[in-house]
């Protein structure tokens, strides 16, 4: 569908007077309007939609709901809008800073790290407080209820977040020496409140991010966030600061990607709607992270083209067959994209081109549905439609035709990725512990009953 410009301008208009409006309306006696137009913006640059909006589309924004995935299980975004009931409506700017920053709620419950208020530490005293105004005088309260958070043990047990707290929850450390503006604002927005290292690490043992490997790539919920170190094949450091600002501010630069999954959402809710010049500044930081570079990558996963390796072979025929019902209507047959890359090229593509399957069978289980600039970006997800087996066979097709012809994807890494991708070490470990610690309250009992005989007598 072709939308007209008279259309597109009255959308436009229609968008601008309803901003005037809302910060035009009248506000409580003793609440600056600046102050709260600042809370907004920080609102909207910490992602905070993302996560605690309503999982019905169109829904109340900040009314919590929806269900995040996370290795320990799903973790359900709360209702932060003023609601007294259901909601955030009796925290006191005190309690709101203490669940901001150390990660405590006002009943003395901690939160899962979920939530990233290891990076909010960074906030400034005045930003803490422009936030708690606008969500206190700027968010329309939601009296609605959401579901518990129900983990499985141990991790139910909220007080074990003590200990980890007592490891872990520390402010993030630039990677360089802030020396300018641009550096200061660009660390802000990139470490604090854009607290974009807690999806681009790797983690430790404890599910902690690893501080030695820091923006080098991190698995969540099937989902890999690629390496935005400065390195030229494995990060960022080949494209030029005008795609990264673009992909930044769209989610998409043509040779290059196509934001979906957690970026996406991010792209969406809040990097969408920054300034140009924070996002210049966030680039001008990013800039500055050191190169590192995957042993196993020869070239960078946008450089993969059409021309990298032969047509198709008979043991593709399976996936050739479902990429032309499936796919190509959009995509091309020769993968080459259509409507100004609108549907994006499947070759010179870091999600194709990628060492990495991941993000290309997340894609295909749960497609993207995401706002672009102007229209929705949608494309279909074949979760409920495809099996395991027909998936493996279409990403591999796409990979060998139009990207990395060295993946090759396999039917029980589909089985994995559907169910969120492979749980980290210490979620594996647990039911060995569990067994242990069976085998140990086992023994010690017999052991008891072993030795009571002998005391009786």
């Amino acid at each position: 569908m072709i939308t007209s410009p008279r259309v597109v301008s009255f959308v436009a208009a229609s968008m601008i007077l309803l901003a005037f409006a809302a910060s035009s309306a009248p506000l409580p006696q003793g609440v600056d309007r600046a102050t709260m137009l600042r809370g907004e913006y920080l609102a909207t640059a910490a992602d905070c939609n993302a996560c605690h909006r309503s999982p019905q589309a169109g829904g109340p924004d900040y009314a919590g709901g929806l269900p995040l995935a996370s290795p320990m299980g799903e973790i359900i975004g709360p209702n932060i809008t003023p609601a007294v009931k259901y909601g955030i409506g009796q925290y006191s700017e005190a309690d709101f800073k203490r669940a901001l920053v150390d990660g405590v709620r006002r009943d003395g419950s901690y939160l899962y790290p979920a939530m990233p208020y290891t990076a909010y530490r960074g906030m400034t005293e005045s930003d803490l407080h422009a936030l708690y105004v606008y969500f206190m005088n700027g968010v329309a309260p939601v009296e609605q209820p959401v579901a518990a958070t129900k983990l499985a043990f141990p991790f139910s047990v909220r007080q074990t977040m003590w200990f980890w707290n007592m490891l872990y929850r520390e402010q993030p450390q630039p990677v360089t020496a802030l020396n300018s503006d641009a550096l200061k604002n660009g660390y802000y927005l990139v470490d604090v409140l854009g607290h974009c290292s807690v999806c681009h690490s790797p983690r430790n043992f404890l599910m902690a991010e690893d501080s030695d490997q820091r923006f080098t790539g991190g698995s969540l919920g099937g989902w890999f966030a690629p390496n935005i170190t400065q390195d030229k094949i494995s990060g960022l450091g080949g494209w030029s600061d005008a795609e990264l600002t673009q992909y930044l501010k769209t989610g998409h630069v043509q040779g290059k990607g196509a934001a979906a999954g957690g970026m996406g959402e991010a792209v969406e809710y809040s990097l969408s709607s920054m300034s140009d010049k924070d996002l210049q500044d966030m680039v001008t930081y990013l800039r500055q992270i050191p190169p590192v570079r995957n042993a196993a990558e020869e070239r960078a996963a946008w450089q993969h083209g059409p021309g990298d390796r032969a047509e198709s072979a008979a043991n593709l025929d399976a996936g050739q067959k479902l990429y032309a019902s499936a796919c190509a209507t959009c995509h091309r047959l020769q993968g080459e994209g259509a409507y100004a890359d609108h549907f994006p090229s499947l070759t010179h593509n870091s999600t194709t081109g990628s060492l990495r399957a991941d993000n290309m069978v997340m894609v295909i289980l749960d497609g993207v549905n995401r706002q672009g600039p102007f229209t929705p970006i949608t494309m279909p997800g074949f979760r409920h439609t495809l099996n395991d087996g027909q998936i493996a066979d279409l990403t591999n097709y796409i990979a060998q035709r139009f990207g990395n012809p060295a993946l090759n994807v396999t039917e029980a890494f589909v089985a994995s990725q559907r169910n969120g991708g492979e749980a980290p070490l210490i979620i594996r470990l647990l039911p060995w512990a569990y067994g242990i610690a069976i085998v140990i309250v086992l023994g010690g009992l017999a052991l008891w009953l072993r030795k009571r005989p002998a005391r009786n007598k």
